[in-house]
């Protein structure tokens, strides 16, 4: 299956506008914004896990990445309430749950080799940083020297411009945001490339944006076992 795979081309995607589709574990279903691969994939997806949804135990091979956008999800190392955001690196293994529901925004198998740091990061934690002109908070969650993911907020009705040197993916999590001709609302995902600006004009309230700066697949990327 292979999905959004054109790396060289800016991609919008509406997500809360796409089928949910089951996943091999009864409860949990998604929507896949971006994949290569069948069952195991190179993947960038947003999870709905029913409420008493469960996954069996499985190991990350290739490292998953997660944050939290509603509900409460849980394993057996903890709780992570909405907006927490947490790194599970290759090795790791967990039984993902939900005793009430939740919905998550899910990266698999797109670390770079020898990205081995565990990171949680709970609702409110993480490095401030100097917010963008036309933002009024910016929050740190992760930076390695290769790639950094923050949360921004962005004032309604400015125009943003970020800057885009390595490449930029980023996932409204609330707010209206304008970018061309087209209008992006809660759970819209998009993808830059390298050198092309990210343009926006945010709607009639602030905009709550989850972005990564890094290189949209890493030249050492981990491989996936079919590859």
């Amino acid at each position: 299956m292979r999905i959004n795979d054109d790396l060289s081309r800016r991609v919008i995607v509406h997500g809360a506008r796409l089928d949910w589709v089951p996943s091999p574990a009864a409860g949990v279903s998604r929507r896949m914004l971006f994949r290569i691969g069948g069952e195991v994939a190179r993947a960038t997806s947003i999870v709905r896990y029913a409420a008493g949804s469960a996954f069996p135990r499985h190991t990350h091979t290739g490292g998953e990445e997660i944050l939290v956008l509603d509900g409460r999800f849980q394993d057996e190392h903890g709780d992570y309430p909405a907006g927490s955001y947490f790194r599970n690196p290759p090795g790791t293994s967990h039984v993902p749950a939900a005793k009430d529901g939740c919905t998550i925004f899910v990266r698999l198998w797109q670390y770079r080799d020898g990205d081995r740091e565990q990171l949680v990061r709970k609702p409110g934690e993480g490095e401030q940083a100097e917010p963008r002109a036309g933002a009024s908070a910016a929050t740190v969650l992760f930076d390695d020297g290769h790639e950094e993911v923050r949360v921004e907020v962005w004032k309604a009705g400015e125009h943003i411009t970020v800057e885009n040197s390595r490449g930029l993916e980023f996932l409204v999590l609330a707010g209206e945001l304008l970018v061309g001709d087209e209008r992006l609302e809660a759970q819209s995902w998009g993808r830059v490339p390298a050198g092309t600006k990210l343009e926006a004009t945010v709607g009639t309230q602030a905009a709550r944006i989850w972005m990564k700066d890094a290189p949209l697949l890493h030249p050492d990327v981990l491989s996936l076992p079919e590859l």
